[in-house]
């Protein structure tokens, strides 16, 4: 099924941008830990085409139009979107869509969730569901986008092909995405100011500038051969293989191939389906072509075989790209061929992506074969275990815990929680109640507003262990704002009193050991932790009652080494459990979904065998981490039974 408007661009002039006369509408994007690249909403696609205007290599906070998008920061220079309180980082993209598509109209095309919420379509099916919408067609099938979806015109529903499930969709008007006309101005190419004519100064633009005008002097070299190869040859036929941009705008735009053969009886290039004289082919090589970007370039070269890679994280995860490759040697290296792994975004691997790209060039041009290989994909998960292999973890009892409900002190009232940890002071400080902030020698500032026996307004207690000073009627308005477990914590050094408790909802956690190792911990075998919620309805403790709520990516599995600090934090985080502090019900940081089971401030390792995302070994100070975020929540080594 075709796809009009779904944002891909002719290569013209040699480049993926819009001739001078050409409208296109600008989508921003983020790819999200499915491998989809996800829309920005169309004010936060304004914003950013705005500062980018005034900066092109500036930085752009998204909380200034989006208030949800608050922690988030998108670096223009490195195309990646900085999650500040977590240090998460995440791809972007700026991509391109026809003026009469679905973006440029302002129209949004949105699916009902399992709470009841609305999520918005990747942009690519948005335009897809609008254009047939707007041909008045009946239905639509997706299953040529990647999705076994079914779209009802007539009812409005989604149908999942495969278990027949319906949801409801929506279309919606929203404001239109920021259009923008002719060719991107060269100071807004990749990398940003690379093209400007002052020249990029960081390591990566260093190396690829000092071996441009080489590479291009080798390549054009490898051509002229490949030609007058192929002319002296009747017989053999040579293939060249061309790249060309795709329609992202990103240091990690995707790139694909066009093959363009050449034999005593074809001298043709085939470009997109069109043909074109072989005299007419521009170099595909040009100072446009090395962006200053996490790229990985692949060169080989062999006897009547010549070709380019150009890979970038788009491809790793985003459907239909292909890589470049020759004829019967795709996807293989040759033995005996080195393989030199390229550095990936999150730092890991010995060589810079510019360095290995300039090593493949050198080696190539020298008539040595060579294979950069691709960052590692993360190993998520060990190698398929028995039953029978999964042993219990020595000194823990059992196997599996079940969720306990909410633990209440029964016939302990506000009144009675707040003196128990409390000392009645007989000389005031003049000094503010962090709480209220009023002055300790004035009243509460909730009197009036809350009214207990016994406690007068201006009455003011110290906590036992810490010393701070509150008005004791706003440490019952603290008390009966937070989660009436029978626990205080101080609010300004945040010292647990008694056995704090979460929200945590109904679960399952099992635990056992596993015979393989972590990196890191050659000598121990592993712990695995499966944590197991499944979704349901919200009480009176959670910020939703009564209303549906999610349960994404259950059962999570977890690591850790099996010795004697893995297993104390195995104890802890079992006594966590129980506490219900693992989990509780809140908004995604990742997918920005509402109302979802989401982690609660206690750090997870959920990658076995790599660290490629921050959550895996080796890391040598994990153990000592998580052992202070636990204590953070009132678990702590003292709480453990000899």
């Amino acid at each position: 099924m075709a796809r009009p408007g779904s944002g891909l661009l002719v290569p013209v002039n040699g480049l993926g941008y819009p001739p001078q006369n050409m409208a296109r509408v600008v989508v921003w994007e983020w790819l999200n830990e499915h491998g989809r690249w996800r829309p920005y909403g169309a004010a936060v696609c304004h914003h950013i085409e705005n500062v980018l205007k005034g900066d092109a290599r500036g930085s752009v906070v998204l909380g200034q139009v989006d208030g949800q998008l608050s922690p988030y920061v998108i670096d223009l220079q490195s195309m990646h979107q900085f999650r500040q309180d977590t240090g998460t980082m995440r791809p972007v993209q700026r991509n391109f869509y026809e003026p009469s598509s679905a973006p440029g109209k302002g129209v949004v095309w949105e699916w009902e969730n399992d709470n009841g919420s609305w999520t918005p379509y990747d942009m690519e099916i948005c335009v897809t569901i609008q254009n047939a919408y707007e041909k008045q067609h009946p239905w639509l099938d997706l299953t040529s986008l990647g999705f076994c979806y079914l779209i009802d015109f007539n009812s409005m529903s989604q149908t999942n092909r495969q278990s027949q499930r319906k949801r409801r969709l929506r279309r919606r008007m929203d404001l239109a995405y920021p259009l923008i006309m002719g060719s991107i101005p060269k100071s807004q190419s990749w990398p940003v100011g690379g093209s400007s004519g002052q020249p990029c100064s960081c390591q990566q633009c260093i190396l690829v500038n000092s071996t441009r005008a080489a590479s291009n002097a080798i390549l054009a070299s490898q051509q002229r051969k490949l030609y007058s190869g192929a002319a002296g040859n009747a017989g053999t036929a040579g293939t060249l293989t061309m790249v060309r941009q795709s329609n992202t705008f990103a240091g990690t735009s995707l790139w694909s191939s066009t093959s363009v053969s050449s034999g005593a009886n074809n001298n043709n290039i085939s470009i997109g389906g069109g043909q074109a004289k072989a005299d007419q082919m521009q170099s595909p090589l040009s100072n446009s072509n090395f962006p200053c970007s996490p790229v990985m370039p692949s060169l080989s070269s062999s006897h009547g075989h010549h070709a380019l890679t150009i890979n970038g994280q788009n491809n790793l995860n985003r459907p239909g790209t292909q890589r470049i490759t020759m004829g019967a040697a795709r996807g293989t290296i040759p033995p005996g061929v080195p393989a030199l792994p390229v550095k990936n975004l999150t730092g890991s691997g010995p060589f810079h992506p510019a360095l290995a790209g300039m090593t493949g060039i050198l080696m190539c041009a020298a008539g040595l074969p060579v294979c950069l290989t691709r960052a590692p994909k993360p190993i998520l998960h060990p190698p398929p275990i028995n039953k029978s292999d999964m042993k219990p973890v020595l000194g823990v009892n059992g196997m599996c815990r079940k969720t306990k409900k909410k633990h209440l002190r029964r016939g302990k009232n506000p009144e009675d929680v707040v003196r128990r940890y409390t000392e009645k002071i007989k000389v005031v400080p003049d000094e503010d109640c962090t709480i209220c902030m009023e002055r300790l020698v004035m009243s509460s500032g909730y009197e009036g507003i809350l009214q207990h026996k016994g406690i007068k307004p201006e009455l003011v207690g110290k906590l036992g262990k810490c010393g701070h000073m509150y008005h004791l009627l706003c440490l019952v308005a603290m008390y009966n704002n937070g989660n009436k477990d029978g626990s205080l914590q101080c609010p300004t050094c945040k010292t647990i009193y008694g056995e704090k408790t979460g929200t945590q909802p109904p679960g399952k956690m099992e635990y056992h050991v596993i015979p393989h190792c972590l990196p890191g911990y050659p000598d121990s075998k592993s712990i695995r932790i499966v944590y197991d919620i499944p979704a349901g309805i919200q009480t009176n403790e959670h910020p939703n009652p009564g209303k549906k709520f999610s349960a994404r990516g259950f059962p999570r599995h977890c690591y850790l080494p099996d010795n004697e600090k893995g297993r104390k934090v195995l104890k802890l985080l079992i006594m966590a459990w129980d506490r219900r502090l693992i989990f509780t019900i809140g908004t995604s940081s990742t997918t920005g979904e509402s109302d979802t089971v989401v982690w609660n401030e206690i750090h997870h390792k959920t990658e076995f065998g790599s660290n490629l995302t921050g959550h895996g070994f080796p890391d040598p100070n994990y153990l000592d981490n998580v052992l202070t975020e636990l204590s953070a929540q009132g678990v702590s080594e003292d709480n453990l039974k000899d």
